[in-house]
């Protein structure tokens, strides 16, 4: 790899850190993912750097060219990123519909109490 390539990754992967950083502390991100995108950030170095690491993936994958290598890798982490995310929507999803189905149970239980179920936003 050539030293403008991994000039490249080298400021890819500080600014990919510090990119993280700042949207944890405006709490854009939460901690729990930022472990995930700091690690990323790390790899980059890892695999720019130690060439020696890059070759040995490259023949263990069975790839001709390095920057293939780095594709699989790029392709692989976002495969398990969306995987990840459509568990977490899933669950959310799920959270959802209970408290829905949680809310009309109790609106029909004030109501048939006598009461007057409280309408979204208004404020006693």
């Amino acid at each position: 790899m050539s030293w403008q390539s991994k000039l490249f990754v080298l400021f890819a992967g500080i600014f990919l850190i510090l990119l993280v950083l700042e949207l944890v502390r405006r709490r854009k991100i939460r901690e729990e993912y930022s472990v995930l995108w700091i690690l990323t950030a790390i790899t980059m170095f890892a695999l720019a750097w130690w060439e020696g690491l890059l070759l040995f993936f490259t023949h263990l994958i069975g790839a001709v060219m390095n920057s293939s290598t780095i594709f699989f890798f790029g392709i692989t982490f976002l495969g398990a990123i969306c995987l990840h995310f459509s568990i977490k929507i899933s669950q959310l999803t799920n959270q959802v519909k209970e408290l829905a189905q949680e809310v009309a149970i109790l609106r029909a239980e004030i109501e048939e109490s006598g009461g007057k179920p409280p309408i979204a936003g208004e404020q006693k």
